[in-house]
């Protein structure tokens, strides 16, 4: 399984701010009021973090300790911290479009719909940082076995 590369998470928070900005002009453009999510989410994004992490510190404790792991613990862990990194970056881009649209209206957005914004984006990029910590401490070491089909010396 390969690691998460940056410029996939750049590109899914590059289009999910776009759909974020564009989300909160369609409401206000049908009158409806602009989307705040709910103060709670930032500390659920805090808490998968955590989660995360806690699923993937076994595996970097068997590697470390040179004790033999289940593979498909460690895929099941590295599966996991891809998936939130993925998340993270759709979430901290949303947040940042929504966050982008409520600075370009002409009337000063309330104070806790602003803190809320920032604290989503904040916690977002902590679960983007902490699953790629978490991909980390996944990467196996290679089997002294495992030799490529075109390696000369095998």
């Amino acid at each position: 399984m390969k690691r998460t590369s940056a410029g996939v998470l750049v590109v899914l928070a590059l289009l999910s701010a776009a759909a974020g900005f564009g989300f909160d002009h369609l409401l206000t453009v049908t009158g409806r009021a602009t989307f705040i999510p709910s103060a709670f989410l930032p500390v659920l994004v805090g808490l998968l973090a955590a989660a995360v992490l806690a699923v993937a510190w076994p595996v970097r404790r068997s590697v470390r300790g040179g004790r033999r792991i289940d593979p498909f613990r460690a895929l099941r862990a590295a599966t996991l911290a891809r998936a939130s990194s993925l998340l993270g970056a759709i979430l901290a881009g949303f947040g940042a479009g929504l966050l982008a649209f409520l600075s370009t209206r002409p009337v000063p957005a309330p104070v806790g719909s602003t803190v809320a914004l920032v604290a989503l984006v904040v916690a977002s990029v902590v679960l983007i940082g902490a699953a790629l910590l978490a991909e980390q401490f996944c990467t196996l070491p290679k089997d002294p076995d495992d030799r490529e089909p075109d390696d000369p010396t095998a």
